[in-house]
C-alpha cells in the first residue's frame, strides 16, 4: 500500500523519516515528481530500480536543499558557484567530480568518477530535504519508458503499490526536466535541455557545448561509455567453471574452485545483488590483480527485473575499449531525473 501524504508538517516529517530509513518517495519539485531513496545506501537505492523496473544502471540526480549540501558530495569550482548562485534553488542539474569524501553511494553514482548534484525549488521539497542529513536520489516518480510524472495522481497510476509514499506537494509547475550541464570536463558541456535554458546560462558562463559535439549522434551522459564501467581485469560473462587464474564474481550458490570469489547474493535476490555490484567488481579487481590473476569470472544473470541492469553493466565491464555510444540508446539513458 502506498501513502498518500499531504503537504503538511505531518506529512513533509514522515517522507523524511521513510526516506531516512531506506523507503522509497515519491515527492514534488518544480520540474516533475521524483522517486526518492537514501543516495548514500547502494540497498535503498537498488529499490528505485526494481520499482521502475529500470533496465539499465544510470547515475542518478542528488537532490539537497542547498549549495553547500551539493558541494560537500561534489567538488566545487568558481564556474559552479556562479551557476549555483544564479539558479540554485531551480531546474539545472550539474555534473561535478565526486569528491573523495562524498557520501553517494556507487549505485546512485553507476560507478562513476562524477555526481549530478541539484537543488530544487518549491517550499515542500526544500522542507522535506532540510529535515534531512543525507542526500535523496531521484529518477523520474514512473516505470522506465513511460512519461514523466506531474502530479501526485500520474505516480499512484504509475507506481502505486510499488513504493512506500507519495508526498502530494499538488502540480509541477514547470512540467519538464531539470537542465543538465557537465562541469567536470573543463568547457560546461550541455547533457540534456530543460527548465533552465540555453540562453540563461549562456549568459552567465559564456559558451556551453552540446555533447554532441564530440561527434556523438546522440547527447552523451556520463554513465553510457563502457570503459567508464570496467575494471582493469577482462570481465567473461555467463561463467558455468571458473578458470584457476580468474576470480569469481557469483550469483547464487558460488561455481566451486573459485580462489577469490564475491557473492551478488547468496539466495539469489536481485536488489541484493544490485547494491553490491559496483562494490564486487571494485573488489575483485584490486584483490585479483594483487594476487596476480588475469580475469573475471561472472556466473549467468537472470534476464528479467533488476536482473538485466546487472547483465547490462557486466557486458559493458566486458566490452572491448573504446566503445561508441549505441544508435539505439534511448532518452532515459540521460541521467533522467526531475
Amino acid at each position: 500500500m502506498t501513502e498518500l501524504l499531504k503537504a503538511d508538517a505531518a506529512g513533509i516529517a514522515r517522507a523524511a523519516t521513510l526516506l531516512r530509513t531506506g523507503h522509497l518517495v515519491a515527492f514534488g519539485t518544480e520540474t516533475v515528481y521524483g522517486l526518492g531513496a537514501d543516495a548514500t545506501s547502494d540497498a535503498a537505492v537498488a529499490r528505485i530500480y526494481a520499482a521502475k523496473n529500470r533496465p539499465r544502471f544510470n547515475p542518478l540526480i542528488n537532490h539537497v536543499a542547498s549549495a553547500e549540501a551539493a558541494f560537500r558530495q561534489g567538488e566545487e569550482n568558481a564556474l559552479a558557484r556562479l551557476l549555483a548562485q544564479a539558479f540554485w534553488p531551480g531546474p539545472l542539474t550539474l555534473v561535478l567530480p565526486r569528491r573523495a569524501d562524498a557520501t553517494v553511494c556507487d549505485l546512485a553514482a553507476a560507478g562513476l568518477p562524477t555526481l549530478a548534484l541539484r537543488v530544487p525549488r518549491g517550499e515542500t521539497v526544500q522542507a522535506m530535504l532540510s529535515q534531512l542529513d543525507i542526500p535523496v536520489a531521484a529518477p523520474s516518480a514512473n516505470p522506465s519508458g513511460s512519461v514523466s510524472p506531474s502530479d501526485a495522481f500520474h505516480v499512484l497510476r504509475g507506481l502505486g503499490g510499488r513504493i512506500d509514499a507519495v508526498l502530494d506537494s499538488g502540480p509541477c509547475p514547470v512540467g519538464v526536466e531539470s537542465t543538465v550541464l557537465d562541469l567536470s570536463r573543463g568547457a560546461p558541456i550541455l547533457l540534456r535541455p530543460g527548465g533552465v535554458t540555453l540562453e540563461q546560462l549562456t549568459a552567465v558562463c559564456g559558451p556551453v557545448r552540446h555533447a554532441d559535439d564530440h561527434g556523438s549522434k546522440r547527447p552523451i551522459s556520463p554513465g553510457l561509455m563502457a570503459s567508464h564501467y570496467a575494471p582493469d581485469l577482462p570481465v567473461r560473462l555467463n561463467a558455468a567453471a571458473v578458470h584457476p587464474d580468474e576470480a569469481l564474481l557469483a550469483f547464487g550458490p558460488p561455481l566451486p574452485g573459485a580462489g577469490l570469489t564475491w557473492s551478488l547474493s547468496d539466495r539469489g535476490d536481485l536488489e541484493e545483488a544490485a547494491a553490491r555490484l559496483f562494490a564486487g567488481l571494485r573488489f575483485l579487481d584490486s584483490e585479483g590483480r594483487r594476487r596476480g590473476l588475469r580475469g573475471i569470472a561472472a556466473m549467468t544473470m537472470p534476464r528479467h527485473g533488476l536482473g538485466l541492469a546487472i547483465l547490462d553493466r557486466l557486458r559493458r565491464a566486458a566490452a572491448p575499449r573504446p566503445v561508441s555510444l549505441p544508435d539505439d540508446a534511448d532518452d532515459d539513458d540521460l541521467a533522467s531525473i526531475g
